[in-house]
Order: structure tokens, then sequence, then C-alpha cells
């Protein structure tokens, strides 16, 4: 697969995440995804709109998406590119704080807003155990610091949700979600905050791995037809 990485890249020049993710949370998704000879191009915000193409999107499989606190420098001229590109057919994945980015807002069309707080233990339910991206897992796993999303998350109704977490608080949120946009497949994946090294759990890799192999297109709208194509006029065929 061609797998695309956007990392905002802002925390990672921090000392204190540096002791966390000596590579920047892009290193250690490339590193998660590094299997069957996948192609992985990394971005982030301070070359995105110079590495983001119409030709590299044509090309992607899937992208990943992670940002957080800078959210609005992203250019516009960029999510037009990816959404796009999902609409023809790249599954796009939206990691942890990315509910917010400008892509999957745009994507899914509501605010994506919830409730959060800092630092509490979470358990990470299985609830559609028969999905590919659940394939592999046991019924629950736990990560014992992980940054709260809570109820009310305003998106649109998921097409399922795979996962639901349960926060130390009490809380209860949808923490793993799959949404269709026009060819592309979404998944929205809750756990990855920047403070926890999240993203080296061996079942959160295995989530990653599951996901991509999902949302890699089957067949991209060039080779199937355009659906906004302009129809037959009347009496011809």
């Amino acid at each position: 697969m061609n797998i695309l990485i956007y990392n905002e890249g802002v925390h990672d020049k921090e000392e204190w995440m540096k002791q966390i993710y000596p590579e920047g949370i892009h290193g250690a998704l490339k590193q998660a995804l590094d299997f069957d000879g996948n192609n992985i191009t990394v971005t982030t915000l301070e070359d995105v709109e110079k590495v983001v193409t119409e030709d590299l999107l044509d090309k992607t499989d899937v992208m990943l998406w992670w940002g957080h606190c800078a959210h609005g420098q992203v250019p516009d001229c960029v999510v037009d590119m990816v959404h796009r590109a999902v609409l023809k057919g790249m599954g796009f994945i939206a990691l942890h704080s990315a509910h917010l980015s400008k892509p999957f807002t745009r994507i899914l069309g509501t605010s994506c807003t919830l409730k959060w707080r800092d630092d509490d233990r979470e358990r990470l339910w299985v609830t559609a155990p028969s999905h590919p991206i659940a394939q592999g897992l046991p019924e629950h796993f736990e990560l014992p610091r992980e940054e709260m999303y809570g109820e009310y998350f305003d998106i649109p109704k998921p097409d399922d949700i795979v996962f639901m977490g349960w926060f130390a608080g009490g809380e209860l949120f949808r923490s793993g979600c799959t949404f269709t946009r026009g060819y592309g497949k979404i998944f929205y994946f809750q756990p990855g905050h920047e403070q926890f090294p999240t993203y080296y759990d061996k079942n959160i890799v295995r989530i990653l791995k599951n996901a991509v192999k999902w949302a890699a297109p089957m067949v991209r709208r060039e080779q199937i037809g355009c659906p906004n194509s302009k129809p037959a006029e009347a009496g011809k065929d």
C-alpha cells in the first residue's frame, strides 16, 4: 500500500515529548505501519503544502491524520485536495485530536466537538467483533493513561462503532467509528494523546494495521465512472 502520514509536528519539537516519541508521533506511526512492503510518506505542518499534491493523493491508498493545536494553520488548498481524494476512494484515518481537523470536519459535515479532560485510565471494548478492524483483538484491553474524550460527540451516525471507550471517571465514548463518503472509507480512532506512549501499545498497533488494510480502496472513482458526470440527454443512449 501507499500510505501518507500527516502529523502536525508542533509538540514533537518539545523536549518532554522527545522522551515519549523520540522520532515524533509520525515516527511511531510509520514504525507501526512498516509491514508487507508498504510505501510510507510522512509530512508535517511545516512542509504539508509542498508534499501533499494532487499527484501524491492520486497514488495514496490511505492517509492518516494527527493534529492538535494548529488545525487552523493547515492550508485550505490541502484540505480541498484531501476531501476530493477521499470522495474518489482514498481511505482516511483521523487519530485522536484530529476530530477537529479541517479535513475531518469537512468530510463529515459536523462540528465533531466532544467533552475532554486530561489523564485517565481507559478500557477499550470491542463492540463489533466481526469487523475487519477488530480482528486479532481481545474483547477489551486497557490503556493505563490516556486523555478522556466523552460524549456528546457531534458526529453523523457512524456506519459501525467498532470500539467503545470507558474511562475510570465513568465516561463512555464512541472511540472507534467508521464512515463512508463517496468511494472513501473513513475511520476515526480516539486514543493517541501526545503525553502518553499510546502508539507503542501492541493492541493499538494491531488496530492501526487492521485499519489501513480495511480503508485501502478496492477501486477508485476514475475506474468506474464519475457519479457527478453529466446525465445523458433525453432521447439519447
